[in-house]
């Protein structure tokens, strides 16, 4: 008995060993070199999404050819795309064939499952902190923020598994942009917070039609008071401020709860009235409200130099853009004295390769990303923050937002009132927790909404037999019955080196063994005490 139970410790030692190199081989993947080769050329790839925004490709270019200046022996190709979802999905592809780019833009959920490959992405911690070549490093050539300088929570933000994967780049948060006129014309006066009360009200109030079909509120045969662009984010922060379920960090569903179900029925009463839609359903809620024909539009702060009667960018011919003046404020609460939104915005990650001089490459032109000139000029074009607190608290910076209104360009007023709004509210910001699967359950709580909207235009009944089906459907259709959590499980046991197989094995052989073994005993014990008697 004693020398099976030291075989078994001496294995679960040697298992924990193992274990203990599989579960983190990201973070024992990339040693820092003692020093930057500068006699060799390096050529890495970055993948960047610009919303078809030329001053955002601009500035990538000009970033580029700034860092080429200083490290010439370096070259920086740039590879856009419109979608975050097409850089996701390329990635994912490139993974299986040893093709990743060095850099790209990100998300943490994205992140977590390029982590299911091996040695995929760089873990930062280490390299962030490098006296050489980390975060304000002495080696390196340019004037960027030491890691004090990245705002604590926006840096926390990139966290996957216990360690740093990512750099922020650019935050934003969403806004509900706000016909004023069209409120008050209506007899109301906006809250100093806004509530879901005053926005469902609002926008049932606004359906009332003249005799001959159009509407009262603006003259128009068509209105949508209120248009929500990701109904993914509508259904996640209204959980959160309902302190309800949405996941675990290890991983655990709890989106499909008696919270979730009630929403889902205040959503399919507003539908039905047409108060309410969706960006799925309508289309580009800015649309609707720069032609007078939504009151309020939920859409992220990174998007405000498209909203309202000044934006410098729309999608509608000017002739239909209707004059009034916008309101930015916060999403709609449920806890006035608490408010929460979601912080999201791009971050930048490192992926691994075979010769560590090209992910050091890598790894310096991602902290140029953080330089004041790139943070303060990128901001300028949308309603994004900086990442760090150096830009941030700049001159410039500050100088840029206290000029809102000067024109309908730099300095549009919507746009610098965006950011403010997510200035004044970093700490009500929240994330979603990270892990492998994490992206399906983001896809899946905006699927709940908008698949009940359809539901209801569709003339079909939606009631408890409706909830569970959908909840079955759409669970089925993000394969979220089978999203693992923490732990090993099947996919893990078999990314487990032979080693690892081999002892895990062995254990639970040895642990039948002791099992079989004292079952013996008892019985011998048994025999003999019945024989004595």
């Amino acid at each position: 008995m004693k020398k099976l139970l030291s075989l078994i410790c001496l294995l679960a030692l040697t298992l924990s060993l193992f274990s203990g190199c599989h579960g983190a081989p990201e973070r024992l993947a990339y040693v820092t070199p003692e020093s930057f080769d500068t006699s060799r050329t390096y050529e890495i790839t970055f993948w960047a999404k610009n919303d078809t925004n030329l001053t955002q490709t601009n500035i990538y270019k000009k970033a580029i050819e700034d860092f080429q200046a200083l490290y010439p022996n370096i070259t920086v190709k740039l590879q856009l795309y419109t979608d975050y979802s097409r850089i996701y999905n390329d990635v994912i592809t490139n993974i299986a064939t040893n093709t990743t780019p060095n850099i790209c833009i990100t998300y943490p959920d994205h992140i977590a499952t390029y982590l299911s490959g091996e040695n995929t992405v760089v873990p930062l911690d280490d390299l962030m902190v490098n006296p050489k070549y980390g975060l304000g490093g002495s080696e390196v050539l340019f004037d960027g923020p030491a890691k004090d300088e990245v705002i604590p929570k926006f840096l926390k933000e990139c966290l996957v598994n216990g360690h740093t994967y990512a750099l922020p780049y650019m935050r934003s948060t969403e806004a509900c942009y706000i016909n004023k006129d069209m409120v008050e014309k209506l007899g109301y006066t906006l809250p100093e917070t806004l509530t879901w009360d005053f926005v469902w009200e609002v926008s049932e109030a606004a359906m009332a039609k003249n005799e001959d079909g159009t509407f009262k509120i603006n003259g128009q045969k068509i209105l949508i008071p209120f248009i929500y662009k990701s109904t993914d984010n509508m259904m996640i922060q209204v959980l959160k401020q309902l302190d309800a379920g949405y996941s675990t960090h290890t991983g655990e569903i709890q989106i499909f709860n008696e919270d979730t179900k009630q929403f889902l029925y205040t959503i399919a009463d507003h539908v039905q009235t047409r108060a309410f839609s969706t960006f799925k359903i309508s289309s580009y809620p800015g649309n609707y409200f720069n032609a007078g024909q939504c009151i309020f539009a939920i859409d992220s702060t990174a998007g405000a130099t498209w909203i309202g009667s000044d934006a410098p960018l729309h999608d509608i011919s000017e002739d239909k853009v209707v004059k009034f003046e916008t309101a930015v404020m916060p999403i709609p609460q449920y806890d006035t004295e608490n408010p929460k939104m979601i912080s999201q915005g791009p971050s930048v990650c490192v992926f691994n390769k075979k010769d560590p001089q090209e992910v050091l490459a890598s790894w310096l032109f991602t902290q140029f990303l953080l330089t004041n000139e790139v943070q303060i000029a990128y901001s300028q074009t949308e309603g994004y923050v900086p990442v760090t607190s150096k830009a941030q608290e700049s001159t410039e910076y500050q100088d840029y937002l206290s000029r809102g209104g000067e024109d309908t360009e730099l300095y549009y007023y919507v746009k610098i009132n965006a950011a403010k709004l997510l200035l004044d509210n970093t700490d009500n910001t929240f994330i979603t927790p990270v892990f492998n699967g994490s992206a399906s359950l983001r896809d899946a709580a905006g699927q709940l909404i908008e698949n009940v909207a359809k539901s209801v235009r569709r003339k079909e009944t939606v009631d408890e037999n409706y909830m569970q089906a959908l909840y079955s459907d759409v669970s089925s259709l993000y394969r979220l019955d089978q999203i693992q959590t923490s732990g090993i499980h099947r996919a893990e046991f078999e990314n487990l080196p032979t080693g690892s197989v081999v002892l895990l094995l062995a254990l639970a052989y040895v642990w039948i063994i002791m099992i079989i073994f004292i079952i013996c005993t008892k019985i011998r014990e048994k025999k003999h005490k019945n024989s004595k008697n």
